[in-house]
């Protein structure tokens, strides 16, 4: 079986929070979501709403850009927010600890093309684009989550 695509329009911020919330209800330690599309598609937005969904409160969530990496403790696993914007060879993706991340924690990876070879087989990719109106988001997802996006009600 192969990757399907799906598409949703996101209208605003709130939406995205939305389809975010939705999404990190469907999520689980070792789940890696990669988070394509340019500065300012929405991808910070859409991480920073799956980490407070899963956490159940409104954490300041900054974006890794400096930092490259923020975790953040969730009772069912760690919640990894990476942003790969500032690496400059897949090599140095070792160094961050992300190979481990990758099986036991959720990873939200914004930047992935940076990962190289090293991105998940099974990784859900979300590609944000931004449109006069809105956002839009297409789903590339594995077989792995085909199932589990059937069940996703925005």
């Amino acid at each position: 079986m192969t990757a399907t695509s799906h598409q949703i329009a996101l209208a605003d911020e709130a939406a995205t929070t939305r389809f975010a919330s939705a999404m990190a209800a469907l999520l689980h330690p070792g789940d890696t979501i990669l988070l394509q599309g340019p500065i300012g598609a929405g991808k910070s937005a859409f991480a920073r709403g799956v980490i407070r969904a899963r956490l159940g409160w409104m954490e300041d969530v900054p974006s890794p850009t400096f930092t490259l990496v923020q975790t953040y403790e969730d009772p069912d696993g760690d919640i990894w927010h990476c942003d790969l914007y500032r690496l400059t060879h897949p090599d140095e993706v070792l160094e961050l600890g992300l190979e481990e991340a990758f099986q036991t924690a959720i990873c939200l990876i914004e930047w992935p093309d940076r990962l190289g070879a090293d991105a998940p087989p099974d990784a859900l990719t979300l590609t944000f684009a931004t449109r006069t109106n809105d956002h839009l988001v297409t789903f590339d997802a594995p077989p792995a989550w085909q199932q589990r996006l059937t069940d996703l009600h925005v």
